[in-house]
């Protein structure tokens, strides 16, 4: 009996060690990333290797938190608000594209990123999360992707998974909008390149080429969740994206020397027509940054971390 025990408590250790989950696509086997171990190729996917800094920086057991002053657009009025960023590597399952509860040499290691907006429209809030979910060691599409709006008419959630195509499920109150199931042609997506700047900025997609936008901007702005036509540049810690067909253009500032942290954005998008047609800019600057294994700070001493972060209670 006391061995069953020894080997209980070893595999729920195992688990709070890492965590958060990690996967990857349909036809590729991947390995796990520890400090030594080595990610495995296949024709479909490019290998990228991983320096000794990335290594020591994302696998040690923590995760990246990094708060921001939001001045968020919504209604043709700047809202403000509040925004999180959320980092974390994990073990990711291929096939079910979750994160894995054990570890397993065929689960795929990804750098996931949380974000969070919340903000106030009137009398009645706003609630945003994305999630992208990115595979470290490789030059491929983020694995999947979503999103989830609430606010007091309702919610709304997006979904897209990578198999042999992009396979796109949405859910909204709205009625022209509803339920749907559908798949469109791989390409860029935006929900990536928070995560791919974090692991090299210079595998950004850069000119012009066709890009998904994010599930957020699709659910706000009302539009169909494919690509369009993008412009992007990079230069200087700076990656612009910019959507002709859109109105919309999106800069991300960040840390050129490694870890490529995140300092803040500008999201500019056309609102109204004719003569009430105009630019709002939405920004977000950074106020405070932690490395912390938030998962087992949930208790209300942990409350004060929020403080340390900038963040109301």
């Amino acid at each position: 009996m006391s061995r069953l025990l020894v080997v209980y408590a070893s595999a729920i250790l195992m688990i709070l060690v890492q965590g958060c989950g990690n996967k990857q696509e349909h036809p590729t086997k991947v390995m796990a990333i520890t400090n030594n171990s080595e990610i495995r190729e296949t024709p479909q996917v490019k290998k990228i290797p991983l320096s000794k800094e990335f290594k020591s920086y994302w696998y040690n057991g923590q995760a990246e938190i990094s708060s921001f002053e939001l001045a968020q657009e919504r209604y043709g009025e700047i809202r403000q608000g509040s925004a999180v960023l959320i980092y974390v590597t994990e073990d990711f399952l291929p096939e079910k594209q979750v994160k894995a509860d054990n570890y397993s040499k065929s689960n795929t290691p990804i750098l996931k990123l949380n974000s969070t907006k919340k903000f106030n429209t009137g009398i009645y809030p706003y609630s945003i999360m994305e999630s992208s979910f990115y595979p470290v060691g490789q030059q491929s599409h983020a694995l999947k992707v979503s999103a989830s709006v609430q606010e007091w008419c309702g919610q709304a959630y997006s979904q897209i998974n990578n198999r042999e195509k992009f396979e796109v499920k949405s859910h909204s109150y709205f009625e022209t909008e509803a339920d749907q199931s559908f798949e469109i042609e791989k390409a860029p997506l935006e929900n990536e390149i928070w995560n791919i700047i974090r692991i090299d900025p210079t595998k950004l997609p850069t000119g012009t080429f066709e890009m998904v936008p994010s599930l957020e901007f699709a659910r706000l702005r009302h539009k169909n969740i494919k690509a369009y036509t993008a412009n992007a540049t990079l230069e200087n810690g700076l990656y612009t994206l910019v959507y002709p067909e859109l109105g919309r253009k999106l800069v991300i500032k960040y840390n050129s020397d490694f870890p490529y942290d995140i300092q803040g954005w500008e999201e500019s998008n056309t609102i109204g027509y004719g003569a009430q047609k105009r630019i709002l800019t939405s920004k977000a600057t950074r106020l405070k940054s932690i490395r912390s294994a938030y998962w087992s700070k949930n208790k209300n001493a942990d409350l004060p971390l929020r403080q340390e972060l900038m963040l109301d209670q």
